[in-house]
């Protein structure tokens, strides 16, 4: 399902206004429909982005192509198999003649044709938890704001058993989606460039999972985590500021170091939301840094950290 978002533009063929010209993006609140991976929704955003930078309607441009409305929109909105005989149409309906803009885009559209390694986990792992996956995959940086629970890349085995274990499903379920969990964070950490910078909320370290135990190693984890490459940590203490705007919530930002626009994310319980509007994401961004800013730094997070894994550690049974 996806639902209209009250203040933001609909999706484009909602018959919401959506196309408009003008128009910076999407956000879609999804549940258990198919979801486009991460190369089809940013090929067509910047398909999309096009068309209104030129000021075309859907209408004009399915004509000059010999195409139907619908399967433009399709191809927006990444729910449609991009072909290179459309691409080039469209490069020459969208005047994309610098050879940079036609490679990148054309190389979106490979990469978002071939199978995808998390295949296999495909009738356990929800559509919108896929979509998360081809965004990890794509990104050279993502910003993640944990405000009750850890974020899935910075969870121990032990941490992300315990989360999953409670969940819905079989146990044959839980335990493909360990695997799943497994596979994420190996691939993570084994990609060059790549750099998760994480702003952690006092409560999702006090959010008790699983046991004592548990609980001690995933804050020793964390410190550990602080000095290695590809992650940067930062710790939010209320204690030590006022008005801070934790009101962002559990939010993910992919960035793809400007090849496409940025991409905001965020879970709750029954779905996912992802925002693709240029300006929403931005304000995102803005709040975010403003948390990181004001965070305690690596040392301070460290000594923090280890701390709680000694109070965790005397709650377990002798």
């Amino acid at each position: 399902m996806i639902r209209r978002i009250a203040g933001v533009p609909g999706p484009v063929g909602s018959g919401s206004g959506g196309d408009r010209p003008g128009r910076r993006g999407t956000v879609r609140y999804l549940k258990d429909e198919a979801v486009p991976s991460a190369p089809r929704m940013l090929l067509g955003h910047a398909l999309r982005s096009r068309r209104h930078h030129l000021g075309l309607k859907q209408e004009e441009v399915a004509r000059r192509m010999g195409c139907s409305s619908s399967k433009l929109s399709r191809i927006e909105s990444g729910m449609h198999h991009f072909k290179e005989k459309d691409l080039l149409r469209l490069f020459v309906v969208y005047e994309i003649s610098g050879e940079k803009e036609q490679v990148v885009l054309l190389e979106l559209a490979e990469i978002a044709n071939q199978p995808t390694w998390w295949q296999e986990w495909s009738t356990v792992a929800q559509p919108y938890l896929q979509a998360v996956i081809s965004f990890e995959d794509m990104a050279t940086r993502i910003k993640a704001y944990s405000s009750d629970l850890l974020h899935g890349l910075a969870q121990t085995p032990a941490y992300a058993e315990a989360l999953i274990r409670r969940g819905r499903g079989e146990r044959g379920t839980h335990d493909a989606l360990l695997g799943l969990r497994k596979e994420r964070r190996a691939r993570f950490e084994a990609a060059p460039g790549k750099k998760l910078i994480i702003v952690v909320h006092a409560a999702a370290l006090l959010n008790r999972v699983g046991s004592p135990e548990i609980m001690a190693d995933q804050m020793e984890h964390l410190a550990g985590l602080s000095e290695r490459r590809n992650y940067q940590l930062r710790l939010i203490d209320p204690a030590h500021h006022y008005d801070l705007p934790v009101e962002l919530g559990t939010t993910t930002i992919f960035d793809f170091e400007g090849r496409v626009p940025k991409v905001a994310y965020a879970e709750n319980l029954d779905g996912a939301l992802f925002i693709q509007d240029e300006d929403l994401v931005d304000h995102r961004e803005v709040v975010f840094d403003e948390l990181r800013f004001k965070g305690l730094g690596p040392d301070a997070a460290r000594r923090k950290l280890n701390d709680l894994a000694r109070m965790y550690r005397k709650f377990q049974a002798p």
